[in-house]
């Protein structure tokens, strides 16, 4: 299982492909250093996405994941990136408060990467991982990451657990 920074660095990445949006919209407000610096930080943030996942599949020992029901997950994608693009569609980019939007998306992040809940990844899913709500005989749903396409539930997997309940 990885550690509790894994799983909050993997929620933190999930906000990279918003950082090239707010990156545009500096560049074309004409604040280019901003726009490359945004730039710069959401590149670091997809590296550090695939580096995690790099090192869950060759150091998390596998183990036998039988499901009894399943479930695609990833049809929130569209909803949480609405809200988190959201402002660029109201303000220009010179009026967004910096002072309130990063910390009120590092307490997002802190929020979803320390607690149970489901955040999605988009960078995930253009990487062709598929989300999926997964339940066990004993009746516990975790959230199965895989680059399959899964159409039956009666399958038996070999998964390594990333966090307490995403396998």
């Amino acid at each position: 299982m990885l550690s509790g920074f894994a799983k909050l660095s993997l929620t933190a990445t999930s906000i990279a492909p918003v950082g090239f949006t707010y990156a545009f919209a500096a560049f074309l407000a004409g604040e280019s250093g901003i726009g490359l610096f945004i730039s710069f930080v959401s590149l670091l943030l997809i590296i550090v996405c695939i580096s995690i996942f790099w090192y869950a599949i060759r150091h998390v020992e596998p183990f036998s994941f039988k499901i009894v029901s399943l479930e695609a997950a990833d049809r929130e994608n569209l909803s949480l990136l609405l809200i988190y693009l959201l402002p660029l569609f109201t303000t220009d980019f010179e009026s967004l408060n910096w002072l309130v939007w990063v910390p009120s998306l590092a307490i997002i992040a802190l929020v979803v990467g320390t607690g149970y809940s489901y955040h999605f990844n988009p960078i995930l899913g253009v990487m062709g991982w598929h989300f999926y709500r997964a339940s066990t005989p004993e009746g516990v749903t975790y959230v199965l990451l895989t680059k399959k396409q899964l159409r039956s539930a009666k399958t038996q997997f070999k998964v390594g657990q990333l966090t307490e309940y995403i396998v």
